[in-house]
């Protein structure tokens, strides 16, 4: 495995990691699951600071609604994949921010 596989199948964890652990702390924090039925609250100050949670636990969502719908709704399993591939590409560009921002937070106290 070439390095620059082995760095964005890192990223790529990394991005599902922070989403995973954005949505949880949401659910324990609010105690209801966290959706992007927040977005759709109006000009409130809960919806403006929705937009940053959701958009890097937005992976975690959309696999999360994904996997339930094929569970209880039958949705079929190309649309699971495709929200698969979606979620992943998503994951890695959001982890690829969060690595970005630890490297500055790195340069600027070294």
């Amino acid at each position: 495995m070439s390095f620059e596989s082995l760095q964005s199948l890192l990223v790529l964890l990394i991005g599902f990691a922070v989403a995973g652990s954005l949505a949880s702390g949401y659910q324990f924090v609010t105690e209801q699951p966290l959706s992007f039925r927040l977005l759709r609250q109006g000009a409130q100050a809960s919806a403006f600071l929705a937009i940053p949670v959701l958009t890097f636990a937005a992976p975690f969502v959309i696999m999360r609604n994904a996997l339930r719908g094929r569970r209880f709704e039958g949705r079929r399993v190309e649309l699971v994949m495709l929200a698969t591939v979606i979620a992943g590409f998503w994951s890695m560009m959001s982890g690829t921010v969060v690595v970005m921002a630890f490297n500055s937070v790195a340069l600027l106290f070294a």
